[in-house]
């Protein structure tokens, strides 16, 4: 077989896995945001693997240009994708859709306008900063925050995922730069190929893995209610950590502290994290870390609001002294527990009173 042919193999390869991989995405988890945009950035991967070539060197074909545009902006929905899929709360902004469409139409300029005119390596070099860039927010997103995932199943395949896109990306991304206005030879875009064929098998082997409900939840579940006692199946000892567990919410308030982690509470706990992870996941219902403290931060939060003697205090020095950082973030986990905003939630209890 021939270095052409195999590589084309490895691009049908690639494509294939890609498109088998956003229809499976669609067909059963078509009203879930992280799977939406799974399968958007599968779509857009499939663009890159039938158009990415490290050789560029001279004017690129006028029809390959809409493809390449196509993959350059799918950087942009990998980022997303990263957003949404280790924050279950993550929801598209009008301006998320804007920045895919600069960052789209730039590297179309770049093929069909600025690459022609001369300009090969800078718009190369540019492109793939961009596409450098947005990895790094991605990893960023992944670093902040993988440590509150409380599902063991997915902890794992979810870093996996964004760090082989990551890694093979952003390879990709330095070797054009470095590589921008010479030619490369048919050797070096047969073993692209192949290793984009293996991350993509990789990936699609990974998701397998994990049930899919877990890495995609079918609905956006409402937090669980704060429970203070809650009966163990057969295990006196996980019973008696959830005790210990809710004495520090209830009675020390423990997520008041800023900057607090399920590592430290561990410690208090004197357990090891993995298992406080499970305590709270599987019998307590919560999903994500931050969600358990924000329930009893808004709990607090609403006592305060629908209490007389407090109807003067400022919202935000409400939203403080329950452990939020800033306004924002408080109105936006007030309204997704209650329906209505802090001010709306003190008005009701303020008439009904």
């Amino acid at each position: 077989m021939t270095l052409a042919a195999t590589e084309l193999a490895f691009r049908a390869a690639s494509v294939a896995l890609l498109l088998v991989l956003a229809a499976s995405l669609v067909s059963d988890f078509r009203n879930v945001l992280a799977a939406r945009l799974g399968a958007a950035f599968a779509l857009g991967s499939a663009a890159h693997a039938a158009s990415y070539s490290v050789d560029v060197t001279s004017r690129i074909p006028l029809q390959h240009a809409p493809l390449i545009a196509l993959s350059t902006g799918t950087i942009v929905v990998f980022w997303l994708f990263t957003r949404s899929l280790f924050d279950d709360e993550f929801r598209l902004r009008w301006w998320h859709g804007w920045v895919w469409a600069l960052v789209t139409a730039f590297s179309f300029a770049g093929c069909v306008w600025i690459a022609p005119s001369g300009h090969v390596r800078f718009s190369v070099t540019v492109v793939n900063l961009i596409v450098l860039g947005f990895i790094a927010l991605a990893v960023g997103e992944m670093i902040a925050s993988w440590p509150a995932d409380l599902v063991e199943r997915r902890r794992h395949v979810r870093v996996f995922i964004v760090c082989v896109t990551a890694l093979y990306g952003g390879l990709n991304a330095v070797l054009q730069i470095v590589v921008a206005g010479h030619h490369v030879g048919d050797v070096a875009e047969t073993i692209n190929a192949g290793v984009l064929a293996c991350t993509v098998a990789a990936i699609v082997y990974a998701m397998m893995r994990v049930d899919g409900a877990d890495l995609f939840p079918a609905a956006a579940e409402p937090a669980p209610p704060i429970v203070f006692s809650q009966p163990a199946a057969d295990d006196a000892a996980d019973q008696k950590l959830i005790d210990a567990l809710m004495r520090l919410m209830a009675d020390e308030r423990i997520y008041r502290q800023e900057n607090i982690t399920i590592g430290v509470l561990a410690g208090r706990l004197k357990i090891p994290e993995y298992r406080l992870r499970r305590l709270i996941n599987q019998r307590l219902g919560y999903r994500n870390f931050n969600v358990f403290l924000n329930n009893h931060r808004i709990e607090e939060a609403k006592a305060a609001l629908a209490d007389p003697a407090q109807a003067e205090v400022p919202v935000i020095t409400i939203a403080m002294d329950a452990g939020f950082q800033s306004l924002g973030p408080f109105n936006r986990a007030f309204k997704a527990v209650t329906g209505v905003t802090p001010t709306e939630y003190r008005r009701l209890k303020v008439n009904a009173a």
